[in-house]
């Protein structure tokens, strides 16, 4: 068994906790994006339409992490399903943005506020004071973390 200091225990301790409450969290949204027969790919580029306003393939791709051999496939699927669709790009003769349709519009409104209520309700176990004061935590552990070579 491992024996170390005090401070270690205690990051490992943290980092235990953190991540089965990440699984758990992660888990329950992921249940809720499911229920309304899409896969959380898709729910993340209908979200960032849907917020966000038109984007190109390779922007979407960049701003979620999706590779750009996949992106193309899941954008494809996207349109069969006639949630959004390819307009020319106005800046851009070679590229074309990515838009919500008017089905994939309201398929949003509905299903977006219900999506919101999971997550609260999942953060609902703590105060709004604590959610701040945590948001700042991560922020700082994120941001030293990205700095470590």
């Amino acid at each position: 068994m491992y024996q170390g200091d005090e401070l270690s225990k205690i990051d490992l301790r943290l980092f235990r906790i953190w991540l089965k409450a990440s699984k758990t969290i992660f888990g329950n949204v992921t249940k809720d994006v499911e229920s309304y027969g899409i896969s959380p790919e898709n729910f993340m580029i209908l979200e960032l339409l849907y917020n966000k306003g038109p984007h190109t393939i390779q922007k979407i791709s960049e701003k979620l992490s999706i590779p750009s051999g996949s992106i193309t496939y899941v954008v494809d699927k996207l349109e069969k399903k006639e949630y959004v669709k390819r307009q020319p790009s106005p800046t851009d003769r070679r590229a074309s943005n990515v838009v919500l349709t008017d089905k994939g519009q309201s398929l949003f409104e509905e299903i977006f506020p219900k999506h919101v209520g999971v997550i609260s309700e999942n953060l609902s176990f703590i105060s709004n004071e604590e959610k701040i004061q945590l948001m700042e935590l991560m922020k700082k552990i994120g941001m030293g973390a990205s700095e470590l070579k």
